[in-house]
């Protein structure tokens, strides 16, 4: 940022200004399942408690129960990472910011601007805590002093599942002569949104050499 554009932000002594794309989940999920829904996905909703449940009904199952998969899959590894954010309408705030570490941030969108936030390591409590969202607004008005003007604020609260490292891989589960080809796809963390669309594309690849490996005979030993 050049010194003149440095000015609006005086706790900070240099910054970068670019610009990016901020996806809007809220719109951008029901767009997901209706192109799904195009293509003749069926979708289900059930409750499971043991991915064998499963079975015998589908061939492969693709695993992305988020934190789910601390029973689902016996992964300790997986965690959640609370975060809280306030929803607030403020129009008149068209540019994203965001601080160094990443903690406090301002992003406009379609219907409102979003202000955050936290990362809470291990917290389950999905009610917003008062105090943290008067932090909140505390630390976004010293970067956007005009959000003091901001009304119909909301609290939203949810659970990041984060892991030491993303799970994407094939297991085979093995019960009494069954099998049951599993492709797990979760701990994305904070950054879901981010890298789904690759490690996506992955998965599927990944559930293409199940078919492969579920059409392809197997082979016996001859004596």
């Amino acid at each position: 940022m050049t010194e003149a554009e440095l000015k609006k932000f005086p706790q900070h002594v240099f910054g970068h200004a670019f610009t990016t794309l901020k996806c809007e989940s809220p719109t951008y999920l029901p767009w997901l399942e209706k192109r799904l829904k195009g293509s003749g996905v069926l979708i289900l909703t059930r409750r499971i408690g043991d991915l064998w449940e499963l079975h015998p009904s589908f061939d492969i199952v693709v695993n992305c129960s988020g934190l789910g998969s601390r029973q689902l899959a016996g992964d300790s590894k997986i965690f959640p990472v609370r975060g809280q954010v306030l929803r607030v309408q403020a129009p008149w705030v068209k540019h994203f910011i965001r601080d160094g570490s990443g903690l406090t941030y301002i992003y406009p969108g379609i219907s409102n601007v979003i202000l955050g936030g936290t990362r809470q390591k291990g917290d389950w409590n999905l009610s917003p805590d008062a105090e943290i969202s008067r932090d909140i607004f505390s630390r976004c008005c010293a970067l956007e002093p005009s959000l003091h003007g901001a009304c119909d604020i909301r609290e939203k609260v949810g659970l990041r599942p984060f892991r030491p490292g993303l799970r994407l891989q094939t297991e085979l589960l093995a019960q009494d002569g069954r099998r049951l080809p599993v492709v797990h796809h979760y701990g994305h963390g904070s950054g879901g949104i981010s890298v789904h669309w690759g490690t996506a594309l992955e998965a599927a690849s990944l559930v293409g050499e199940c078919v492969r490996a579920l059409r392809t005979p197997t082979s016996k030993s001859k004596l």
